[in-house]
């Protein structure tokens, strides 16, 4: 199969320089890193691609089984790295590709070097002595409307996530990206997204790993970054002055310096 077609994979930036690769999240594409990509492209070689059921991915590859778990996610990325033939990359997952790219360092090591998880949640539901900031009956509640109403779900939940109220056109951006997934696909998505629980993937991660949390996020509430953070050995936290659930976005020369400042370090 060809990899770089089925997962739309696009490479840009310095030819022979250290290889970022960014992963979107549920419900998006490529295109939520476009304000990041420029302050990368200039001394990295920058991978972008799309799940497959996602953005301009081959839809005819998309298989319910495999992508029904995250361990299918981590397959994808997986795949384009060893396409690439990448070595020590480093990759920056958003929200759910943030525990993909946990386990895609458990499965291809020699592959990914590094890990920025923006946004990261490996659990959504809270739990004895863990606070994901969502009940049971919360995520029960959220899956049956984006089964029953895929675009009604899609124009009520964006702007939620999104955050920052006071510029709408950000909570649109967002939930055209969702109207644009195929509702089916959106529905699997969604439950290995919220169903989740990559807790325990988290202490084996040995890798140099930035955590970006914001100060105030409906999706990844502060608690989940200080846990992420706790569990991953040698880690770094670093709260962006941004709110929401996409600071790539809404916050995008604060993320970036912050992954800018640990690309650099890594050298």
């Amino acid at each position: 199969m060809d990899i770089r077609r089925r997962n739309n994979v696009v490479v840009t930036g310095r030819p022979d320089g250290p290889v970022v690769v960014l992963a979107h999240g549920f419900g998006c594409d490529q295109n939520m890193w476009r304000l990041t990509v420029p302050a990368l492209a200039e001394h990295y070689r920058v991978v972008l691609f799309d799940y497959v059921g996602s953005g301009r991915s081959d839809l005819s590859a998309w298989d319910e089984k495999r992508y029904s778990t995250l361990a299918g996610y981590a397959q994808d990325v997986v795949d384009v790295c060893e396409e690439l033939d990448l070595r020590d990359a480093a990759f920056v997952g958003h929200s759910v590709s943030a525990m993909a790219g946990v386990l895609a360092v458990r499965a291809a090591p020699e592959r990914i070097g590094s890990l920025v998880m923006v946004a990261p949640s490996p659990c959504y539901i809270d739990a004895d002595g863990y606070r994901g900031g969502f009940s049971a009956e919360d995520i029960d509640e959220l899956l049956a409307s984006l089964e029953s109403n895929y675009l009604g779900w899609s124009a009520a939940m964006a702007p939620v996530i999104m955050g920052n109220p006071e510029r709408p056109e950000l909570g649109e951006e967002l939930a055209n990206s969702f109207c644009a997934t195929d509702p089916d696909i959106a529905r699997v998505f969604a439950r290995t997204t919220f169903l989740s629980d990559s807790r325990d993937d988290l202490k084996g991660v040995t890798v140099p790993t930035l955590v970006l949390e914001c100060v105030q996020d409906a999706i990844a509430p502060r608690e989940v970054g200080a846990y992420v953070h706790d569990r991953i050995p040698g880690s770094t936290l670093v709260t962006l002055p941004a709110t929401g659930h996409c600071p790539q976005l809404s916050a995008p020369q604060a993320t970036n310096a912050a992954v800018l400042d640990f690309l650099r370090g890594l050298r």
